[in-house]
């Protein structure tokens, strides 16, 4: 059943003769991951979470269709400068949405939930912008990663390639990470103290705070807790894709 709520893997005949409540798209960043993760986790992470959950949704009767991931973010500098790190433009990232969102509002679909697993991207002025000349058009946005308190499972503190993100990438591909590999993630804090505290925000040098390119050390990483973590993620996708495709 999951091929049919899948375009990367369904065909034109799958999809032909069914409604569809909502469209899903899974939206993360082409960069490094420290050592042992792939360039495209981001990505990954949101598509899989996306499709368990669009599974999930379908025996309470939404049918959601998962679109495929889109891997341009938005990057910090210091991170640009890392071979193959790509940074996609507010522009570009808006001309990607938008055309998505024209072609998907001219075949009839209304509802877009936009999974974002990068943390570097922000879509809100995007939403707000298309919602001007798409007013009969709804978009929503998530980021999966704040969905649930994972404190309970994961021992040390992160935000990039870290104990959370290699767990579940452990848990959906374990093919695609090399433990023996993965640097400590040690990051080196601010000079500006309220930049620390919070009261401020400024794009941080990514080469003056990480000599592995990762914030948080992943080396207690396990499948397991991917697992339960995933599971709590998943339900609360589901919660709201089910929330969003039963809206009227």
């Amino acid at each position: 059943m999951k091929n049919e709520l899948d375009l990367s893997a369904c065909a034109y005949g799958d999809v032909i003769g069914k409604e569809f409540s909502l469209v899903i798209l899974p939206w993360g960043a082409t960069e490094p991951h420290n050592y042992h993760l792939p360039y495209l986790t981001d990505s990954i992470l949101s598509y899989e979470l996306a499709l368990e959950a669009a599974d999930e949704a379908l025996a309470s009767g939404v049918r959601a269709m998962v679109l495929p991931s889109v891997n341009l973010g938005s990057q910090n500098p210091g991170q640009r400068e890392l071979p193959f790190c790509i940074h996609a433009r507010y522009e570009t990232q808006y001309y990607i949405l938008r055309d998505i969102v024209a072609s998907l509002h001219y075949q009839g679909m209304r509802k877009l939930l936009i999974v974002n697993g990068h943390g570097g991207n922000s879509f809100k002025n995007m939403i707000r912008d298309l919602a001007v000349d798409y007013p009969d058009f709804l978009i929503a946005v998530c980021e999966w990663f704040r969905l649930t308190d994972n404190s309970s499972i994961l021992e040390i503190k992160g935000e990039h390639a870290d104990e959370l993100e290699t767990s579940v990438m452990l848990h959906y591909h374990p093919e695609l990470v090399d433990m023996d590999k993965a640097g400590s993630g040690a990051t080196k804090s601010s000079a500006l103290k309220t930049l620390n505290e919070g009261l401020i925000w400024i794009p941080r040098n990514w080469k003056d705070i990480s000599s592995d390119s990762g914030v948080g050390d992943p080396r207690k990483s396990t499948a397991e807790k991917g697992k339960l973590i995933a599971e709590k993620v998943v339900a609360k996708l589901t919660e709201i894709i089910i929330d969003l495709g039963k809206a009227n």
